[in-house]
């Protein structure tokens, strides 16, 4: 390696990161998408804390998680991430109010993690690496990985193992506290494990995928080659005229009496 291949090979990694980083922001909402995610649980176990009513925790939690998307829309934000709360608190308001079990709040949010940690697993062990079923789009690779770039898949697995393990370990303290504890200590636990397991996956995830092999742009492949069928199209058109003039034209047919 020389003086000069240094300076363009670090430059080179630096790139790779920035761009990890931006698509693993844009994946999981950044810093904006963990409040949205944090802020309706964090409201309904302060005010069921407080005044132990089931009705105005559940409304409550609800009317913020529809104030975050409406923010957005007018904001002309993307809105997936606040409405993907909104679904998770609705599902926990149906689910609390047909029990009367202010614990059922949290369940489908809990059912959900668990299944999340076994699909990451499963599909692993499949060979498609849910990670990079998410991220693909975000890299514009989608599936060029399975096959065109083993590196990239060997990252996405570990990543994806990174995630289901976690979120496992996850489940591991939150369903045993589903039983034994009381709605307000289960509440403020999971408030508590909201964001460091995120956290440390999406920082394994980062870790894995800044040092893997660069993504494969298959949408600038793509336009590659439309351009250069659309630019063959255009020399066949422009050459059309010469051959004729070289042949003498078109051949010309002598009527017959």
């Amino acid at each position: 390696m020389t003086s000069l291949d240094k300076p363009t090979e670090d430059t080179a990694a630096d790139d790779a990161r920035t761009v990890t980083e931006a698509a693993l922001f844009e994946a999981f909402g950044g810093v904006r998408g963990m409040v949205e995610t944090v802020l309706p649980g964090l409201l309904f176990v302060t005010i069921f804390t407080i005044n132990k009513d089931l009705h105005l925790s559940a409304i409550a939690a609800l009317a913020v998680s529809l104030i975050l998307v409406v923010v957005r829309l007018a904001m002309k934000d993307t809105v997936k991430h606040a409405f993907s709360g909104v679904f998770g608190v609705a599902f926990g308001v149906v689910f609390a109010m047909m029990t009367g079990n202010a614990k059922d709040f949290y369940l489908p949010g809990m059912l959900y993690t668990l299944g999340l940690a076994l699909a990451y697993i499963i599909t692993t062990l499949a060979g498609v690496p849910l990670i990079g079923l998410i991220l693909g789009p975000v890299f514009k690779e989608n599936l060029s990985w399975r096959t065109r770039n083993p590196g990239r898949k060997k990252a996405y697995a570990k990543a994806s193992w990174a995630w289901g393990l976690i979120l496992l370990a996850k489940c591991a303290v939150l369903f045993p506290l589903y039983w034994w504890a009381d709605t307000t200590q289960l509440g403020w636990v999971l408030v508590a494990l909201k964001i460091p397991p995120f956290l440390l996956a999406v920082y394994l995830t980062w870790v894995f995928l800044a040092k893997a092999p660069a993504p494969i742009d298959v949408f600038a492949e793509m336009e590659a080659a439309e351009k250069a069928e659309r630019e063959a199209e255009q020399a066949d058109r422009e050459a059309a005229p010469a051959d004729r003039e070289r042949t003498g034209g078109p051949a010309k047919h002598r009527r017959t009496e």
